[in-house]
């Protein structure tokens, strides 16, 4: 018998200090034992749900309440929730133009900052070398809560085919990190604001995209974040035509800059960014949900939640372009 068939599931998992439900699943059945087996592709989770044979996608998936067979299996279903809105979350382009990701352990933080601007140039043992410094930042950011709550009754939900249920959630998800997008791009537009750009004539054009890049000195503008109908606007230059992009799923500009469609960004704003360097995510939480109610029934309603906030690392990594 393997060990994950003997692991004692409760809803206690969910509440350990410092600890997920999943880093406690591998606590208690690590993956390592399972390497060059036929479960290597599995985690601690996964494995559960093939112990109580829960089928959570294909022609043979099960229905919600067949995570409410006993009363052990009905601890994994928080889970199962919880990675259907990640899943959608991952969806937004977040995760495409955040350099770091850092957690905190209260709804305060307080990053570092670089002072990098002596020039980088030879020089002899009679003279200093050129400082850098990396100190404490003299501004705090404060984590923001961002939350749904999802009217979902075990009643309602209850013969609902798991695949479908989970694209639900991960709809919820991804509006979701789209709300928590929209603090990102209001940080990167502060940071930016000193130094932003106009374009040259009436409307966008091919050149001042060009002008953008060309403002990037000692980073790459490895990114160039538009609304949907600026986008719209580019795709038809006649410089876009002519190219093709190596990658399915990707649009670049011609000299290498992704192109990336972000509906958190106004019409008259296109920002550049170095995606290694402008941004940190900071969050206090993952998900949380109410796992105790969720696992008893007693829910007329799912509430999802995460707590975070952004700060620009380098401002110099970031452009503004103004299209008004």
């Amino acid at each position: 018998m393997y060990q994950y068939e003997s692991v004692k599931l409760e809803k206690g998992l969910y509440h350990l200090t410092n600890k997920s439900f999943l880093q406690a699943l591998e606590d208690a059945d690590p993956s390592a034992q399972y390497a060059n087996s036929p479960l290597s592709h599995l985690d601690a989770y996964e494995r559960q749900l093939k112990r109580f044979d829960i089928r959570v996608s294909g022609k043979l998936c099960d229905k919600v309440e067949k995570f409410f067979t006993t009363t052990e299996s009905a601890v994994l279903f928080p889970e199962f929730i919880r990675r259907a809105v990640m899943q959608g979350m991952e969806d937004s382009v977040l995760s495409e133009i955040t350099a770091a990701v850092s957690f905190c352990d209260s709804n305060r933080y307080l990053g570092c900052d670089l002072t990098d601007s002596n020039a980088y140039s030879t020089t002899n043992a009679t003279v200093a070398l050129p400082t850098s410094s990396i100190l404490e930042s003299a501004s705090v950011v404060t984590v923001e809560k961002y939350g749904r709550n999802i009217q979902a009754s075990y009643e309602a939900i209850r013969q609902q085919r798991l695949d479908v249920f989970a694209l639900m959630l991960r709809r919820v998800g991804k509006r979701l990190a789209d709300s928590v997008l929209s603090k990102a791009v209001a940080v990167l537009k502060t940071s930016a604001t000193a130094t932003k750009t106009s374009i040259a004539g009436d409307t966008l054009a091919y050149a001042d995209l060009a002008a953008l890049y060309g403002k990037f000195t000692s980073f790459s503008m490895k990114a160039l974040l538009a609304s949907p109908a600026v986008m719209a606007h580019i795709l038809v230059m006649n410089q876009m035509l002519e190219t093709s992009s190596q990658n399915v799923g990707e649009i670049r500009l011609p000299f290498g800059t992704k192109l990336i469609n972000c509906p958190a960004l106004d019409d008259d704003t296109i920002l550049g960014l170095d995606t290694d360097f402008a941004l940190e995510q900071v969050q206090s939480s993952e998900v949380i949900l109410e796992t105790d109610k969720i696992i008893e029934r007693q829910l007329d309603s799912i509430t999802v939640s995460v707590n975070v906030t952004f700060r620009t690392l380098m401002s110099d990594a970031v452009k503004m372009l103004d299209l008004s």
